[in-house]
Order: structure tokens, then sequence, then C-alpha cells
């Protein structure tokens, strides 16, 4: 996977509490090629200390990509109600991530899907596409181990199939896989194109599968994750999308930011590159 790229999810400073365009600033001088950012970010810097040309001379000047954003809409639910409400929030977000120049959104389960047949999350799934086509921006399926529906990839397959799309992009997370218990053989049936974005992480052995969280996560290498198989299965594939780290640390100790994200970087490449 030697022309993969390398993107730095946002979570993983979250314990310095840094303002957007910090977050930004040091990704790029880390070495990144991309970002994840957070919509609750921009929208507080946006808020309370800057402006959209502040933040998009800040990302020209970068020379990194957003290649993606987390946010928590409502695209499926069962209320409609709730459900329409999601999608005017959804409309609102992508906007403004498009004016940014955003690649993407993620869409995770949010929403209230519990009692939700996948056909009709599906038919969500593809009014919210519709949405994010209008608009100019992708929109990334995401499944949570933990969510009630939408939980694997499976799921999450059934979904882009029944959805009448015909170029559905999934947002693939080790920890969710795990979390949710899908098998990573089931990577071998996804083509390169099929991935908009692959979030990178590990997880121990201890808490276990039922009782692990977010904050358990830890860097590529360091846990008891499949890394080597996965990083097989996406070298097969000739995947040369973008690695994200996503983790959750709630304390680094002495470490500084800087190195915290260097060393992010350092350890994917480690574990991904062969």
């Amino acid at each position: 996977m030697r022309d993969v790229k390398f993107s730095l999810n946002t979570s993983t400073l979250f314990p310095f509490d840094l303002n957007v365009i910090d977050q930004i600033k040091v990704a790029a001088h880390a070495g990144y090629d991309g970002i994840e950012l957070w919509v609750k970010d921009i929208q507080e810097y946006l808020e309370k200390e800057g402006s959209i040309k502040e933040l998009i001379n800040c990302i020209e000047a970068s020379g990194i990509e957003v290649v993606n954003a987390i946010t928590f809409f409502k695209w499926s639910d069962t209320d409609e109600g709730t459900r329409q409400q999601g999608l005017k929030e959804a409309e609102r977000e992508m906007t403004l991530l498009k004016e940014i120049g955003c690649k993407a959104v993620a869409a995770p389960p949010s929403g209230d899907m519990a009692t939700l047949p996948l056909q009709k999350i599906a038919e969500h799934f593809s009014e919210l596409t519709e949405l994010a086509d209008r608009i100019g921006i992708d929109v990334y399926l995401e499944f949570w181990g933990k969510a009630p529906k939408l939980s694997t990839l499976s799921e999450a397959m059934i979904i882009a199939l029944e959805s009448g799309l015909p170029d559905v992009k999934l947002l693939l997370d080790p920890f969710h896989m795990y979390t949710g218990g899908s098998h990573f053989s089931g990577l071998a049936y996804l083509k390169s194109e099929h991935i908009g974005i692959f979030h990178v992480n590990d997880y121990p052995a201890h808490p276990t599968r039922k009782s692990i969280t977010d904050k358990d996560r830890v860097f590529p290498g360091d846990g008891i994750a499949p890394t080597a198989e996965v990083a097989n299965y996406l070298e097969k594939m000739n995947y040369n999308g973008y690695l994200s780290l996503e983790l959750f640390i709630e304390n680094y100790h002495n470490q500084s930011v800087l190195e915290v994200a260097r060393y992010g970087l350092e350890k994917m490449k480690q574990t991904y590159l062969r």
C-alpha cells in the first residue's frame, strides 16, 4: 500500500482542547496528508473566534486536505419528524462543509433505528445521498459496533445493496468491526472503490469486547487487532485512499500534541505499509 495517504481524525487530539485552526496546523506540521474534522469544532470556532474566510485560508495554507467530517445528524429514525429534522440539520452542515472544501461527511447510525428494517434504512440513506449530491459532497455509510442496528459490516453492505445507489462508500473501523462481531474476512468482498475512508486504531484484550469503550482504543500495533490481516486485505484490493487515525485516549500524560500526532503517524506507517 505504498500509495496510501494518511489522515488525522481530530478526536485523537481532544485532550489538548485545541480549536479547529490549531488542529489543522498540528496535522500539517506532523506530516499528515489529510484531516478529519468534527463539525462541532468547526461550529464552535465560527461562533466564538473566527470566520469562514479565515478557516478556508488556514486549510489552503496548510497544504492538507479536509477528507471527511464527523457529525451526528439523524438521517434515519423510527420517528419521521425526527428524521426530517435530521435531514434539515444535514443540509446545513453539509453546505458548511462544502464551503470549506471538505470532501465528505460520515453517516453513522446516530438515530433510533432499532426497529427499522434494513430496507427502510437503505431508503433513508438513498435520500440523504441525493441531498448530498445536490450540495456536492460525498456521504460515507458508517456502522457502529454497539449500535442496535447498522452495527456490522454485513448490515452496511445490505443497506448499500438495497439503497439502489451504484457507488455507496463505507467508512470502515477495526474497533467497530471488533465490537460488533464483524468478521475481518468480510473485507475480502470489498473493492477499493467501496471504501470512503478507513479509520485506524487498535484495541486491548481487556476490557472485554462486551465492556470495551471508545476511550480504550490504543495506537495501531499496541493491541490485539489483526492489523496485518487487515493491511493484507487492503493491499490486495489496491486501496490507495486515506487511512485515518481515530483515537479517544483521554490522557497522553507528558506528551505534547505534536509528539502525539507524529507518533500516531509513525505507528500507522509501521503497521500498514508493507
